[in-house]
């Protein structure tokens, strides 16, 4: 009995004071800072014809081949995170950085957040703004949405580079039975997360400073970038911020099959960019890898998930050497 009441009482206490918490986030916490651009460039806005309303930011004085950088999929995602490439590669080609659904600039609205609706933003931006083969470049999660978008349109992608994917798990190539159980277990997290009495204040205690600097640390080997976790913070902050970000902690964003329905179908020349990401692993590269000669991969030592902050030059070397390679 003595210990069903300390049960009991932690209950209470844990209740308490996470009310405690929704009351200080419903009237405390600012849902309306100020957000700046995540690139120093025009930023341009179009509604994707099969998507929802985007927000980019270009520069095209460059020439060449269009690259398009794609930021992950997180609690506190945005085009900040591709920011040392484009930096890098402006001027010398067209260089374009998009907001992805519910994220940045782009439309937060309360709706339905899917794979789906991912893969038909990156083919609107590719077909009505970019128009041309373009080499496209995505982080984690990511990497997922292009391949199946790959798969859709080959056209619309002269080549493909993921860096530190998601879906090379062996536990995420499992049996359409198992896929099944997995959605069905990813709604009910959806509706708990997403129920109106507490979404916001669980998003709000995610997205605290302690919760983004311990999360942010996990992708650095080093320090972390502090023009990105400001940044964070602040678009984190926003209005419609959480409404994205719980699809993703529900898990409704992942393809549970994604390696055999997606990666191991595609045709396109391939570039991985990897080290030690604690958040994914990489069982199944040197299975892709060995199978299909469009792929290649390389491995920048000393980082984790974000090497463009840690090591720009071996990053943009592996970027240059594989772009030089299909065009001869």
């Amino acid at each position: 009995m003595g210990f069903l009441r300390t049960i009991g009482k932690g209950l209470i206490a844990g209740v308490g004071a996470f009310s405690a918490w929704r009351a200080y986030s419903s009237v405390a916490v600012d849902h309306d800072m100020p957000i700046g651009p995540a690139v120093d460039a025009p930023r341009e806005e179009f509604h994707g014809a099969n998507s929802t309303f985007l927000s980019y930011y270009a520069d095209t004085s460059g020439e060449g081949v269009p690259i398009l950088l794609l930021h992950s999929i997180n609690a506190a995602a945005n085009a900040y995170e591709v920011r040392p490439l484009f930096e890098h590669y402006r001027g010398k080609r067209p260089v374009y950085a998009l907001d992805l659904p519910g994220f940045g600039f782009s439309e937060r609205s309360k709706r339905l957040y899917s794979p789906e609706l991912y893969i038909a933003a990156i083919l609107d931006f590719l077909q009505t703004v970019i128009s041309e083969p373009a080499d496209v470049v995505g982080l984690s999660l990511t990497s997922e949405f292009m391949a199946l978008a790959n798969l859709e349109s080959p056209e619309s992608m002269r080549s493909l580079t993921f860096i530190s994917p998601t879906g090379f798990t062996p536990s995420r190539a499992k049996p359409t039975s198992q896929s099944a159980s997995e959605n069905n277990q990813s709604d009910g997290f959806y509706k708990f997360f997403t129920n109106p009495i507490w979404s916001q204040a669980l998003y709000d205690l995610l997205v605290t400073k302690p919760s983004l600097r311990f999360f942010l640390s996990l992708n650095f080997a080093g320090d972390i970038d502090e023009g990105l976790f400001d940044y964070h913070y602040r678009s984190t902050h926003q209005g419609g911020a959480r409404y994205a970000p719980l699809s993703f902690v529900s898990g409704l964003l992942f393809t549970s099959d994604i390696f055999d329905r997606a990666y191991s179908k595609l045709t396109a020349p391939v570039l991985v960019l990897y080290d030690t990401d604690p958040n994914v692993n990489f069982d199944l590269l040197p299975k892709v890898l060995n199978q299909s000669e469009n792929w290649r991969a390389r491995r920048i030592v000393d980082t984790r998930g974000l090497p463009h902050f840690e090591r720009l030059d071996k990053t943009t070397e592996a970027l240059d050497e594989f772009w030089e390679s299909l065009t001869t």
